[in-house]
């Protein structure tokens, strides 16, 4: 902006004309003497709030005098010269001394606010940096930032200029700290939606309009009855495996079924509900160890070898993310290739507790050993048992977990141990839509 074109009553003019200029020094290390005092001793690490109140350094008289550190007063506006810290600005809260990295203005009396500035230095950080820029490390001079130059308005419309940003910079944080906390909010939000999914207080209008067809006992029997019968089914393949068969049938009378769970009495249980323990309604299985599989076995193509990298992108797992490993490899573990609608829960590490849910896979594949597989069965829609382990009942077993222990681990028993209320399966439709639907509404109300 050309001086003609400036606002009435301002200047064209440079900082080192409206504010006194210095800089600081380092007080030798090599004397103990000089530090561990009163003396309040800024290095541009502190700088960055609007205002230093304090600093992480002190040092002491003899420092002072044996030093170029010098005193500035309380008001005046401190910028970082060196390295990454270039442009970082604060104002002094209290009277101090700096380092030689730190040029000091101290506003002119009658002619500069402090704020005024601050505000202007904060503004003009990008062009000193690009200033800097050139050496092998990017700094600034305190002649270069006197020379700067500035379009400076009269002391009263520099105090407005001011207050007005203020105000303006103070909603932009408000703002700032409200969008930092939506993240929270909608996690919240779906814990509460996932807890009101599976104790059926969500579908108590669609209930009395859809009366269950099943009781709660004939319920229960199915239910037994088909623990059974997948028992007798996996103790057969047991022995298919090994190739050796009982001489009798007396080896079905070792099936024992003692689930007396119950969360919730009959009376409270939602009606055509009933609860019942995972073990026995889900498969689930992991990768025993890694077989020696090495990271170098590796390959560009083949079947995909998943891992938790493949649950960072939300309810669907990522197939995109996978390894590749050869079919030989594949093959060992027959136990864990992957079908579609397959849960993946983290069992370890830092990801522990991570879930997704397998879509879309048209091509082989399988998990590394940090991932549970667990596949609903008759009594489970996918998606609702995804619901249930994403919601707050398991993730408080992985919390536990992860406080309790040095290296935090989810096992199979601990998913099959866990007690649930089953919603009959339509029911469990109508649960799984109202979720969904109720998280894309809450999405598109946050966008």
């Amino acid at each position: 902006m050309n001086a003609e074109e400036l606002p009435e009553g301002w200047v064209k003019t440079s900082l080192g004309n409206i504010a006194e200029w210095g800089s600081g020094g380092t007080p030798s290390r090599k004397q103990s003497a000089y530090y561990n005092g009163n003396i309040p001793w800024i290095k541009t690490g502190d700088l960055g709030p609007r205002i230093v109140q304090n600093a992480s350094e002190f040092i002491t008289e003899l420092g002072v005098e044996n030093s170029s550190a010098k005193f500035f007063p309380k008001g005046s506006v401190a910028i970082a010269m060196y390295g990454a810290t270039i442009g970082k600005t604060s104002i002094l809260g209290l009277n101090a001394t700096t380092n030689q990295a730190c040029a000091v203005g101290n506003p002119l009396k009658d002619i500069t606010t402090t704020e005024f500035l601050y505000y202007f230095l904060l503004n003009e950080k990008d062009n000193f940096i690009a200033k800097g820029k050139g050496g092998a490390q990017p700094n600034i001079s305190q002649a270069l930032i006197k020379e700067h130059e500035i379009n400076f308005p009269p002391l009263a419309e520099q105090k407005v200029i001011a207050d007005k940003l203020d105000t303006l910079l103070a909603q932009v944080e408000n703002t700032k700290a409200r969008l930092e906390r939506i993240p929270d909010i909608l996690k919240c939000y779906r814990q509460s939606v996932l807890a009101a999914a599976v104790s059926g207080k969500l579908t108590e209008g669609w209930r009395e309009k859809n009366p269950p067809k099943l009781s709660y006992i004939e319920t229960i029997r199915e239910i037994k009855k088909y623990k059974y019968e997948k028992w007798i089914l996996e103790q057969e393949e047991k022995f298919k495996q090994k190739n050796k068969w009982p001489n009798s049938d007396k080896w079905k009378l070792k099936y024992n079924d003692l689930d007396e769970s119950n969360t919730r009495t009959l009376a409270t249980l939602p009606e055509g509900w009933v609860t019942q323990k995972l073990d026995g309604l889900i498969y689930i299985s992991a990768r025993i160890g890694w077989k020696g599989l090495k990271a170098s076995e590796y390959t560009d193509k083949g079947p995909l070898f998943l891992s938790v990298h493949s649950l960072n992108y939300g309810r669907t797992v990522q197939l995109s993310e996978a390894y590749h490993i050869s079919e030989e490899r594949f093959q060992e573990s027959p136990e864990i290739i992957l079908k579609n609608n397959d849960i993946l829960l983290c069992k370890d590490g830092a990801g522990i507790g991570k879930i997704g849910i397998v879509k879309n896979l048209n091509t082989s594949a399988t998990i590394n050993s940090s991932l549970l597989l667990i596949r609903s069965g008759k009594y489970f829609l996918p998606e609702y048992l995804y619901f249930f382990l994403a919601g707050p009942a398991m993730q408080k077993i992985v919390h536990e977990r992860m406080t309790g222990s040095a290296i935090p681990h989810l096992f199979q028993r601990d998913v099959k141990e866990f007690i649930l209320e089953i919603p009959p399966i339509e029911e469990q439709k109508e649960i799984v839509n109202t979720v969904e639907s109720g998280l894309v509404a809450w999405r598109e109300a946050t966008d």
